[in-house]
């Protein structure tokens, strides 16, 4: 498996972990304590704020009717959406760093490569090499 499959596998993996884990979050909200009302919002505008951050698996949720009228809601719908719009921020920017330093390091084994080619080139400048046809 070439490292830009095992890059995309990952990107892949980190996404459904973070889909997964915010599927559940309302639930563990309410666990903790958090009112029902905050953790519909905090959920939905998690949702939102992974899509506006570029997940791919996310949708843009909100109840605009609750919004304006149940504050519990909007609020918890405000933090949600900024923290993780944030985070889903700093996961493609992860992801775009990884990608790049890939394309780095495949370039620098690439440039290396040439180098050894056009150093061997140069060794051999000047040398007979038409006695080692026979060798095929």
């Amino acid at each position: 498996m070439n490292t830009m499959h095992r890059l995309m596998l990952i990107f892949v993996l980190l996404s459904l972990f973070t889909l997964l884990s915010c599927v559940s979050q309302r639930d563990t909200m309410v666990q903790q304590g958090y009112p029902l009302s905050y953790a519909d919002g905090f959920d939905d505008g998690c949702h939102s704020g992974k899509k506006a951050g570029g997940s791919m698996f996310d949708q843009f949720k909100k109840d605009v009717r609750r919004f304006q009228a149940d504050r519990q809601y909007a609020q918890g719908w405000s933090d949600g959406f900024r923290q993780c719009e944030t985070e889903q921020e700093a996961l493609e920017r992860q992801i775009r760093m990884g990608m790049e330093q890939q394309r780095l390091y495949e370039e620098k084994k690439h440039n290396n490569w040439e180098e050894q080619r056009h150093l061997e080139r140069e060794v051999m400048k000047g040398i007979d090499t038409r006695g080692l046809e026979n060798l095929k």
